[in-house]
């Protein structure tokens, strides 16, 4: 509690590149886009780079792999291409995303079938499975929609996280005499 009320300029800081993050979503949805590639780009690979992980242990364990390969493999190769081209990746983001959900999706069903007899509870994985393939076709049904739906709803999302952000470092500063003691 203590460091972080020191620290409490940080929390509204975040809070503040948050709420400006979110203002450019809806002024310029497009910088915004650019923005959401270059995230999403990071999120895949990290998403990739688990995956890979998890197909090691798979292995080892003697479990079902190949799925998980390339799942990994799919997550690094999308992620890289969005880092690297980012202006192109802005117009092919849509089917960047789309795929990797399609994709994704498809491992998570076949995954789920495999568990079937193993746990309870692999209805969820096939459950998120069929979501990710639905929002992969959608967006590729709707594209500009889709696209400026992502900017608007991630905007929408910063403005809360970043007022949530500046109230509580707020809070936070009035704590810190009472911390200190």
């Amino acid at each position: 509690m203590e460091s972080l009320a020191k620290n409490w300029w940080m929390v509204v800081v975040r809070g503040v590149l948050a709420l400006i993050f979110g203002l450019l979503c809806f002024s310029r949805p497009w910088a915004g886009l650019a923005a959401l590639v270059t995230f999403f780009g990071l999120y895949a690979i990290f998403d990739g780079f688990f995956a890979l992980i998890s197909a090691v242990r798979a292995a080892t364990g003697q479990r079902p792999w190949v799925a998980l390969v390339l799942e990994g493999i799919t997550g690094l190769v999308i992620g890289v291409i969005a880092l690297v081209s980012p202006g192109s990746a802005a117009v092919a983001m849509l089917v960047l995303v789309s795929a990797w959900a399609i994709i994704t999706g498809a491992m998570e069903l076949s995954a789920a079938v495999r568990l079937r007899q193993e746990i309870e509870g692999e209805w969820l994985l096939g459950l998120a499975g069929v979501l990710s393939v639905l929002l992969g076709v959608l967006m590729l049904a709707w594209p500009r929609a889709g696209m400026l739906g992502l900017v608007y709803l991630l905007g929408a999302y910063a403005l809360a996280f970043g007022a949530t952000l500046i109230t509580l470092g707020i809070k936070l500063r009035r704590l810190m005499p009472a911390a200190a003691t």
